[in-house]
């Protein structure tokens, strides 16, 4: 059974094998796309009314979040004291001076006027009480971290199936098997030919997930993307595409991120010293496969 359904900006597949009963697939397939719909209201930058935009009002004051905001949050937060601010959640305001203040798909627009640029120690989060604080005006962008949030909370709805995928826009999970009851077969993208596969790996219960400069530039400026170091203000060249096979998709998407930001030695040593594997592709089209890939 097959159903797509748009959420995050993005079109939501989820495809299952299963000798299941049609309503109880059905029932778990709409259980799945329900966790895109509570992390974009919990998570979006785009939308006003969303907990992440709502909580960030509240300047030096703790405000109350839900698991569906503190979850992300908390892990986008972790990366960015592993990399030492390479990786930044609160990159959203200069995302919006970049030109990224649209929702791809949707054509939604935010200008967050009184943010100000900051830094992810401008957040603390409190794990007892489920408590986020800013401490000066802020555009928080999990971009990097969400999607693959909710794509790990659907495959948790859809694990007793005998196989499945949650696929949102190219970034997914893979369960179990196939039809034929072999690993899944996933196409990485060609950067440069949006209908052409550049590469295929097999894949059984784990993520994929793929940061890319192709997808979302500037029309103004082409050389501005929607992937940003947060330190220089700039978008990095030295990779088209950053791919990670992960346990789960929220580690798959934001180390995604974190590998494009890098250099190509530290990019490579960084996945191997994580235990994941990766496929880096240059602008030349190189491709740098890591970990065993």
């Amino acid at each position: 059974m097959r159903k797509t359904k748009l959420y995050m900006d993005t079109v939501v597949d989820i495809n299952v094998v299963t000798t299941k009963s049609k309503v109880a697939t059905e029932a778990k397939i709409n259980r799945a796309f329900e966790a895109f719909q509570k992390v974009e209201q919990a998570c979006s930058r785009f939308n006003t009314e969303s907990e992440l935009m709502k909580a960030s009002q509240y300047v030096g004051k703790p405000v109350k979040i839900s698991p569906f905001l503190f979850e992300p949050l908390t892990f986008a937060l972790e990366i960015a004291q592993l990399t030492n601010g390479l990786f930044d959640p609160t990159v959203g305001k200069i995302m919006e001076e970049n030109g990224f203040n649209r929702q791809y798909l949707t054509g939604n627009f935010i200008n967050s006027c009184s943010a100000e640029t900051a830094h992810y120690l401008d957040i603390e989060l409190d794990p007892k009480n489920l408590t986020m604080l800013v401490k000066k005006p802020l555009l928080i962008d999990l971009g990097a971290v969400a999607k693959g949030f909710a794509i790990d909370l659907a495959a948790n709805e859809l694990k007793e199936f005998e196989g499945f995928i949650v696929n949102a826009g190219g970034d997914l999970y893979a369960g179990g098997v196939n039809q034929k009851g072999e690993p899944w077969k996933i196409g990485i993208q060609h950067p440069y030919l949006k209908e052409k596969v550049i590469e295929t790996i097999e894949v059984s219960d784990a993520a994929v997930c793929t940061s890319g400069s192709y997808e979302r530039r500037n029309a103004m400026q082409p050389d501005v993307h929607h992937i940003v170091n947060p330190q220089t203000k700039f978008s990095p060249d030295e990779w088209v595409s950053s791919t990670v096979i992960a346990p789960f998709a929220m580690m798959a998407d934001g180390f995604s991120t974190v590998s494009f930001l890098m250099a190509r030695e530290k990019a490579k040593s960084f996945l191997e010293d994580l235990s994941l594997e990766g496929l880096l592709i240059t602008p030349e089209l190189e491709l740098v496969k890591v970990g065993g890939i």
